[in-house]
């Protein structure tokens, strides 16, 4: 093996395997691999600009069994500070999400062990019949197959049903690494690898739009980096003909602070900037069948974030009017829609306003923006 057949090899949009995913890893330079990611994104997003959204996180239950060892934000049944939300509490935010300009509620929560799949499907029918064009993104492969074992019903029958109901797009939640070593020791409570890959080809196969993720940078490999990413191209391929698929790939380094990774074990995110740009580059490169590259200002920064516009990444993810999760462990950086354009601008491209599924919308006039401190 060597660097530059394998770049030349990537840029004819060749599927390198693990080995030689590793191998540009630990040899490429940043700049090799940054140019060659840049060519690719010129290719698959011919279009040049960069991408962002408007969208907000609300959480449906902190409530969660899971015991992720990254994770600030669950609390157990019957903790005092435990909670459903209510109705009114997401009329309230869905009434602000669309004052700030956005479209799409992203719905997540924990792993509760009494709520399943007539609790969300009554949720988003309720959610849909009072604001017609509001957008679901919501749950993810690990709260799909807990809610399959809940009911002991199969995967696309869950989505089937939770499509029926007016879910949109199944986000790439809850894949952190999907080698089983590392989820055994990070998110023991939740569905392993493989079955979270099942979850997203049932998700395909009844052409329901999904995004992927990676959170490393903690007590994975780098082969197992690797391998993560060759499992998700490889779901993409099987894909049936026309179907949505993976839109997306977001890859983000973990955060640390105060979680139980690193008060019991001293894992602590030692990921750099250059390493995460790297990281987005080769995401670009192990990754030729997903259009969409989205570098994670959330995790990183923004000075960060518009370099991996110049190494593979064509979107900036969403200005998250509300996030809890990842800010809980940390993550301290906030835009508003100014702000974002602006970030956008400066990195030398153009910021265009996006839908789930990457179609472009243009600027609500009535918008009105948000004021974060960041």
């Amino acid at each position: 093996m060597n660097v530059e057949n394998l770049l030349e090899r990537a840029l004819g949009f060749e599927f390198l395997t693990k080995e030689e995913g590793i191998f540009l890893y630990h040899n490429a330079s940043t700049a090799d691999l940054a140019y060659v990611a840049n060519e690719l994104r010129k290719i698959q997003v011919p279009h040049g600009k960069v991408t962002w959204q408007i969208d907000r996180n609300v959480n449906t239950t902190n409530v969660c069994i899971a015991n992720c060892k990254f994770c600030n934000f669950f609390r157990r049944p019957g903790h005092e500070e435990s909670y459903i939300t209510d109705i009114e509490t997401y009329k309230q935010k869905i009434e602000e999400t669309f004052k700030y300009g956005g479209d799409q509620l992203l719905l997540q929560g924990g792993h509760h062990p009494d709520l399943g799949l007539e609790f969300y499907a009554t949720l988003f029918r309720q959610l849909k019949e009072l604001y017609p064009t509001l957008k679901l993104h919501s749950l993810g492969p690990p709260e799909i197959a807990h809610v399959a074992k809940l009911e002991g019903m199969s995967h696309i029958e869950v989505l089937t049903k939770l499509k029926e109901a007016g879910l949109d797009s199944l986000p790439g939640a809850g894949a952190e690494i999907l080698n089983d070593r590392v989820r055994r020791l990070i998110s023991k409570g939740k569905c392993g690898g493989q079955e979270w890959l099942d979850v997203m080809r049932a998700a395909h196969k009844i052409n329901l739009p999904t995004s992927a993720t990676m959170m490393f940078g903690h007590i994975e490999t780098i082969e197992e980096r690797f391998e993560h990413l060759v499992w998700i191209r490889e779901v993409q391929s099987e894909k049936p003909e026309g179907h949505h698929g993976f839109i997306a790939f977001i890859p983000w380094p973990f955060q640390d602070d105060g979680t139980l990774l690193k008060r019991l074990r001293g894992i602590s995110n030692n990921v750099t900037g250059d390493e995460y740009i790297r990281m987005i580059a080769l995401s670009r490169i192990m990754l030729p069948n997903i259009k969409n590259i989205q570098a994670s200002w959330l995790t990183v920064g923004k000075a960060v974030a518009q370099l991996c516009l110049h190494s593979g990444a064509n979107d900036f993810g969403s200005i998250m009017i509300e996030e809890n999760v990842v800010s809980a462990a940390g993550a301290p950086h906030r835009f508003t829609s100014k702000s974002i354009q602006d970030a956008i601008r400066e990195a030398g491209f153009e910021p265009q306003l996006r839908t789930q599924k990457y179609e472009f919308r243009e600027l609500p006039e009535s918008m009105v923006e948000q004021v974060i401190n960041y």
